[in-house]
């Protein structure tokens, strides 16, 4: 049992400041639904003064948060700063970065890592060979989890009543030809890659490129990451596939035994 002292609500309400929480409701504003806002849409959204709102917007594009763009506003530079701090510096990316430079320089082709997050899947790390096939995703790149072989590699144990209750329903918004259409035809393809020990595809979200994924384990054998290498369709061939496979397999399950020397609170 803990011997942390709980504090009350009154209690932690008596550490915060109000104006910073205002400022950090008003950056959350943003978002894909609606990128750019006007001062007057942010004071309804928000149920604040004009005055309240113009000030905090001022300090926040002098900071570099917001840019402007006439009486419109988007995120700027430092938030995109921040979040490339934020996957940089977590445990897992640090621990995975030698095994994806080690499966990039053997192999040559591009080598990621990412987290699940709701229904997509974020990239924490990636490796990528100078001169060689690259891809489009970044570190930070976000993209659907049903739709990409590395979601399937975090969504590698779920069974039908855990998707649904990820995804809020059967059917699935579609990217491709390649993409599962519902839940059902999700299952069957997570059921492919259980049977195979791992994940791979071609063109579910980006045609023209295939990856070949894994997923990465805690100690406690739940699924924590998927790794994976990204291939140009061009370069596929059965020998080289299997050999692929092999190294992408290799790679997590190396990961996944540093994950298991390693504290808890690396997974958090």
């Amino acid at each position: 049992m803990s011997e942390t002292p709980e504090i009350s609500t009154n209690e932690q309400d008596r550490y915060t400041v109000p104006a910073l929480d205002r400022g950090l409701r008003l950056l959350a504003c943003f978002g894909p639904a609606q990128p750019v806002w006007s001062a007057p849409e942010l004071a309804r959204s928000l149920e604040l003064p004009r005055s309240t709102v113009f000030r905090m917007l001022t300090t926040l594009e002098n900071s570099g948060y917001l840019q402007r763009s006439g009486t419109e506003y988007r995120l700027g530079l430092a938030v995109l700063r921040l979040g490339y701090d934020y996957l940089s510096t977590q445990p897992l990316a640090q621990l995975a970065e030698p095994v994806l430079q080690a499966l990039c320089e053997e192999l040559g082709m591009t080598s990621n890592l990412a987290l699940r997050d709701g229904t997509s899947v974020v990239y924490v790390a990636r490796v990528t060979p100078s001169g060689a096939f690259q891809g489009a995703v970044r570190v930070g790149s976000r993209l659907p989890a049903h739709a990409t072989v590395l979601g399937r590699a975090l969504l590698h144990d779920m069974d039908a009543a855990q998707l649904r209750s990820v995804f809020g329903g059967e059917e699935l918004p579609q990217f491709s030809e390649s993409t599962p259409r519902n839940i059902d035809e999700l299952l069957r393809l997570l059921a492919e890659d259980r049977e195979r020990g791992y994940a791979m595809g071609e063109g579910f979200y980006e045609p023209g490129v295939s990856s070949i994924a894994a997923p990465v384990r805690a100690a406690d054998g739940r699924v924590v990451a998927g790794l994976a290498m990204a291939i140009p369709f061009t370069e596929l061939g059965p020998e080289k596939t299997q050999l692929w496979v092999q190294k992408v397999q290799e790679a997590a399950e190396t990961l996944s035994a540093h994950l298991r020397q390693q504290h808890p609170d690396h997974l958090r």
